[in-house]
């Protein structure tokens, strides 16, 4: 009987897990397609290159200025109710941005939109790194960072379906949003509460219990953007054409999401900390070869490991935060790692191009591999400390 009872308990959370993860993939598809499809609208209507870049930075500032709100709206309003409404918001912000089409009235609804999004991932992914069992914690949250990325792959492609003129890709994302928002609603009652009253920690008070773990998402965030922004630009120093650094991009891309689920088994056979050291450390070596291998073929597979591990960073730092933290500290903790994120992804690009600009092409791989090995080394140094 009471196996039976476990039995069910397990199917249970399977599906909650399946649930949540099915939300955050319809979010990150809606989220995908956003991005371009406002590049091209601002890009028909004669839009400087410069102000489409700082129109698309208002999202991420939006996830920056969320992110410290996100504890305290959920002890609110519940995680639960919380997440609805933002999925609601969602749908209702991007129509008003689809009604607009007004590069100037988008500064402050992109804002807007990065705001209310925020909440809902912050969320979903506590909800999924509660829900893994302890001992499949790596597989799972492989698992949920495969789908995200594949999430966001897809986005752009739904573009090439219903084109980027008018109403009907507008229409996909407001749909999204809402099913998203059905997804999470018909899980709702199988979730756990991680929003208790009782234990009140917020994002800033979360910094001094795991700043190497924040350390590391800024690193991977920065990395990301960075490659994804100026891979091309390091392209042109070598006279590659640009159709073969798109498909070195897609390659990098596919990396990433191929090989997540991997990693996260490497993770149980070890540990989350030993196995994002070593995703550290190849990335680095990434950096070192690059330079060397961007004209050769061996630069294929350097490119796919390299989008493997250096998002594998960010994974492992998932999963650790959820070894390490429960309840409001793991709500206050993911909405650090959103904060992180967006400070990352807003840091490191304008560092690494100023570096090429002094340093010429060279300035890319350098940079990289510079907070890369410092990641590290801090690794070691506090790891010898303890």
């Amino acid at each position: 009987m009471a196996r039976a009872e476990q039995s069910s308990g397990e199917i249970v959370q399977w599906a909650a897990i399946t649930g949540v993860i099915a939300t955050v993939s319809v979010f990150a598809i809606a989220q995908g397609l956003s991005y371009p499809l406002l590049s091209f609208i601002l890009q028909r209507q004669g839009v400087s290159p410069a102000m489409i870049g700082l129109s698309a930075a208002m999202t991420p500032i939006g996830f920056i200025v969320s992110s410290p709100l996100v504890p305290a709206l959920a002890r609110r309003f519940g995680a639960g109710r919380t997440a609805l409404i933002c999925a609601a918001l969602s749908a209702l912000v991007l129509a008003l941005i689809g009604w607009t089409q007004n590069v100037y009235l988008w500064f402050p609804l992109r804002f807007l939109i990065g705001g209310v999004t925020n909440p809902l991932y912050v969320l979903s992914e506590v909800w999924v790194i509660a829900l893994a069992p302890p001992a499949r914690r790596g597989r799972v949250m492989g698992i949920y960072s495969t789908i995200i990325s594949a999430g966001f792959a897809a986005g752009p492609l739904c573009l090439l379906a219903v084109g980027t003129v008018g109403w009907p890709p507008f229409l996909v994302g407001i749909g999204a949003f809402l099913f998203c928002g059905a997804c999470l609603a018909s899980v709702l009652a199988r979730l756990p509460r991680v929003d208790e009253s009782g234990h009140r920690v917020s994002v800033l008070g979360f910094v001094p219990q795991a700043w190497l773990l924040l350390s590391a998402v800024v690193v991977a965030a920065g990395f990301e953007q960075a490659v994804l922004a100026l891979l091309p630009v390091y392209g042109t120093h070598y006279g590659i054409a640009e159709a073969r650094m798109s498909a070195l991009l897609s390659v990098m891309i596919a990396g990433n999401i191929a090989m997540q689920v991997p990693l996260g088994l490497l993770a149980e056979r070890l540990t989350a900390r030993l196995v994002r050291f070593i995703c550290v450390s190849v990335t680095v070596l990434g950096c070192v070869l690059l330079p060397v291998l961007i004209e050769t073929p061996l630069i294929w597979p350097c490119v796919f490991i390299w989008g493997a591990v250096s998002y594998g960073i960010y994974t492992m730092s998932i999963i650790e935060l959820g070894e390490r933290f429960t309840g409001s500290a793991l709500v206050a903790g993911n909405a650090a790692f959103s904060l992180m994120w967006g400070v990352g992804g807003i840091a490191v690009p304008p560092l690494a191009g100023g570096a090429m600009d002094v340093l010429g092409a060279g300035g890319l791989p350098l940079t990289l591999g510079a907070i890369c090995l410092a990641l590290g080394a801090v690794t070691v140094i506090r790891r010898r400390m303890v």
